[in-house]
């Protein structure tokens, strides 16, 4: 039975029309008439119709005392009281002489709740919605209050035209189930997402700001294609963040409209934003109010620069210098406030760092509540003050961002509040835990060593201890890996990671006429070098294995593998064991920079053992946005360097090019050849410049679809030893440079980023192997 539009009508027309009686009659009691003015006094008061309600609870409900004189518009108070208490379907109080009779019928219990039609939106998740519950009383008003509950759920999965309808069966002993029968109806997609007020950037870059995306050729895997009121508060944000790092410091966001098509089957969210003009910085000062600070060493810490774009980022990060430098020289209480005037007609913004003496307030304790999993340590190592500091409301911001940034918990707050006195105050942490671990099996492709299974399990934080933990297996035709991973990235408590990292690989490689095996164990540990710079030291042992060469060392050429890698393969295992470093330099921030980035890297390994040797490697590469960032550049510089101090290099230990280092190229499709058999023999030396852009070609944007165009400039070179070779036999052994340009078809898909490129070789050897197509996992500096 249905409940009217949303009840039953077994229980509804009953109770309004006992409800209309009641209402006619006091309507009569309180016109004046001669009935508003009878009282009635009760000697006793009978309660019938009830059974799991006790007769003295409904007395108490009704409030009428025996003997006392009542007037009917007390009467018809007392009956609405006891129908308030939502226990009975129907209540009738009729005077009978001296005596008061309660009839009541209660609501039936509630037997078993269930759901039906729902096929998106499993049983648990919408038990957890409602409030109505198995073996209590039922309520239609709670029953239709459900039916909101469920229906914002499915909203809240794009689905907002999804109908519910409560029912109930009668069952013996006055029990009903409660069915809520589901129509979850279609997804209604974002249809568009506009912008009015932008002058500098384009529709298509803001959209890729946000969080909220249009509907596109994968919607049915993309969730974020589906409206959800409160991820739009998330975009303005995000879209505030986007300007106001790069310099629009009057950025607003005025309004956001959202309307349904006429059909319901689709979304319009329209962005209404003033972006103001564009600041750089102008004059930066410094004044203090704490006689105990040296001014001039507090100015030479500053490192924000006249014409500057202004960044909150960057203004964040001076305050943050300085305050540590107060804290470091034992100053208490010191706080950094950065005063900003407007010059508007020069559109700079001057900046004065004034430091002055904060309240005298001390952290009382730090609660954290909701961590189900992470452990309290794992949280606490992010927030930067601990019991009895003095209480720094920058340092609880800053904490925020780092609890946010472990990217364990779907919600996260740092607030604080007042203590047990005045100068105290409570930090509280709430967090709301979410999945950190994945696990997948399935099998992959790539043009250069074709389909394998995989498996792999990363848990980023495991056992709650923020710790990660990455295992994965491969099995292909031509290659198998294993691989292990584990990183303590707070091993101190803060900053300082430990690293652990294992993995074996044999190859059977159809560019080959040799197979492989590797095998290496390295332990590191990593830590900040100054803001954007890490340091990464490591140990590590590994072996190598070079067998069945294929072909006889007398063979004619065309039936051998070069004398060269006869000449390694009969060294045999080989075993190497030494320390190493990186040092990485990243000027990114989260996105938040103005328009690029720069990444430097450069490391070092220092080996002995079978052969003592220095391998270097080295990168620079910069990023850039132009033309209101829909167009990117990027330039890269890679190299590296093998020097052998004792014995010589294999052609498992040296450099090959081709695929992702050199495109335009097959894998070991360029450098030192045995001009004899052809074979690849690697180089002890490489370099490479890559250029290339990234733009848009007319695609929609949730499509994820761009082009780009890139040139490749390049050698590999140098084997090192000749062996019994010879010198005459080996091809290209001198640095002969290589050039390829190519279009490329990016494809962000919710698979991965893939990239598709075109190339045609520019300058390339005779004996060198272009290719003209890959398709490869994108991949950034």
């Amino acid at each position: 039975m249905s409940v009217g539009p949303r009840a039953t009508p077994s229980i509804r027309p009953r109770l309004l029309a006992k409800t209309a009686v009641a209402a006619l009659v006091s309507a009569l009691l309180l016109s004046g008439g001669p009935a508003a003015a009878q009282t009635y006094a009760f000697e006793s008061v009978q309660v019938g119709g009830n059974q799991r309600i006790e007769s003295g609870t409904i007395l108490t409900y009704a409030g009428i005392v025996r003997g006392e004189p009542v007037t009917a518009g007390e009467l018809n108070a007392a009956s609405q009281r006891i129908r308030e208490s939502g226990l009975f379907e129907s209540v009738e109080l009729v005077p009978q002489g001296n005596t008061l009779i309660i009839t009541v019928t209660e609501f039936p219990t509630i037997n078993r709740i269930s759901f039906e039609g729902n096929r998106r939106v499993n049983d648990e998740q919408l038990a957890g919605v409602i409030r109505s519950t198995e073996r209590r009383v039922f309520s239609p008003s709670q029953a239709e209050a459900d039916v909101d509950s469920i229906i914002e759920a499915y909203v809240a999965e794009g689905r907002v035209n999804a109908q519910v309808t409560p029912k109930i069966i009668r069952r013996a002993d006055n029990r009903v189930d409660l069915v809520f029968e589901i129509a979850e109806g279609g997804v209604t997609e974002i249809g568009r997402i506009s912008f009015v007020g932008n002058r500098d950037f384009s529709d298509r870059r803001l959209r890729g700001v946000l969080e909220t995306k249009q509907a596109g050729a994968l919607s049915f895997i993309i969730r974020s294609d589906t409206f959800v009121a409160d991820r739009i508060a998330q975009d303005r944000q995000l879209l505030a963040d986007f300007y106001m790092s790069r310099g629009y410091a009057d950025f607003a966001v005025q309004s956001v409209d959202v309307a349904l098509t006429r059909e319901r089957d689709a979304f319009g969210i329209t962005f209404n934003v003033v972006e103001g003009q564009r600041y750089r910085i102008g004059e930066v000062t410094l004044s203090s109010a704490i006689p105990e600070v040296d001014t001039a060493r507090y100015r030479d810490a500053i490192r924000l620069g006249r014409g500057t774009v202004y960044s909150p980022v960057a203004i964040d990060n001076e305050v943050t210098r300085l305050e540590e430098l107060g804290f470091d020289e034992g100053i208490a209480f010191l706080r950094v406030e950065p005063r900003i005037t407007r010059d508007e007609r020069n559109g700079l913004l001057n900046v004065e760092f004034a430091i002055v003496r904060g309240p005298r307030v001390f952290v009382e304790r730090i609660d954290i509540e909701g961590n189900t999993t992470t452990l309290d340590r794992v949280i606490r190592n992010q927030v930067e003050q601990v019991e009895g500091d003095p209480f720094n409301p920058r340092a609880i911001r800053a904490s925020a961002d780092r609890i946010r940034a472990l990217d364990f918990f779907s919600d996260s707050a740092v607030e604080a509040r007042q203590g047990s006195r005045e100068d105290q105050v409570v930090v509280d942490v709430n967090v709301v835990e979410k999945p950190t671990g994945s696990l997948s099996f399935g099998a992959n492709y790539s043009t250069d060593n074709g389909f394998a299974l995989v498996a792999s399990f990363t848990e980023r934080n495991f056992l709650g201890r923020g710790q990660v933990l990455d295992f994965s297996f491969a099995a292909g035709a031509e290659n198998r890996q294993f691989q292990f991973e584990f990183e303590e990235p707070q091993f101190t408590g803060r900053e300082v990671s430990l690293g652990f990292g294992t993995g074996y690989r044999t190859t059977d490689n159809q560019f080959a006429l040799y197979d492989t095996v590797n095998f290496f164990v390295s332990p590191s540990l990593g830590f900040p070098l100054g803001e954007r710079g890490r340091l990464r030291l490591s140990a590590q042992g590994e072996f190598t294995d070079l067998l069945d060469v294929e072909g006889k060392r007398t063979d004619k050429p065309e039936n051998r593998a070069s004398l060269l890698i006869f000449d390694e393969a009969e060294e045999g295992r080989v075993w190497n064991y030494g320390v190493g470093y990186t040092y990485s330099f990243d000027t990114r921030r989260n996105g938040l920079e103005e328009n690029g980035g720069f990444v430097l890297r450069f490391g070092q390994d220092f080996a002995t053992g079978d052969t003592t040797f220095v391998r270097t490697s080295a990168l620079a590469a910069y990023e850039r946005r132009v033309l209101g960032e829909d167009l990117v550049l990027r330039a890269t510089l890679e190299g590296g360097h093998l020097e052998y101090l004792d014995g010589s290099s294999r052609v498992t230990d040296r450099y090959f090019m081709g695929g992702r280092i050199m495109r335009g190229f097959e894998p070991k499709g360029l450098g030192p050849r045995d001009a004899d058999t052809g074979d690849a023999l690697g180089g002890d030396s490489f370099a490479v410049v890559r250029l290339e852009a990234e733009f848009p070609i007319g695609f929609p944007e949730e499509y994820g679809i761009t082009g780009g165009a890139f040139i490749d400039y390049g050698s590999v070179w140098d084997v090192g030893d000749f062996g019994s070779l010879g010198a005459d036999k080996v091809l290209y052994n001198d640095f002969t440079p290589r050039a390829v340009a190519g279009l490329s078809l990016f494809w962000n898909t919710p698979f991965g980023p893939l990239r598709f490129n075109f190339t045609e070789a520019l300058l390339a050897e005779e004996q060198d192997e272009p290719r003209f197509f890959d398709l490869t996992v994108s991949t950034t500096f």
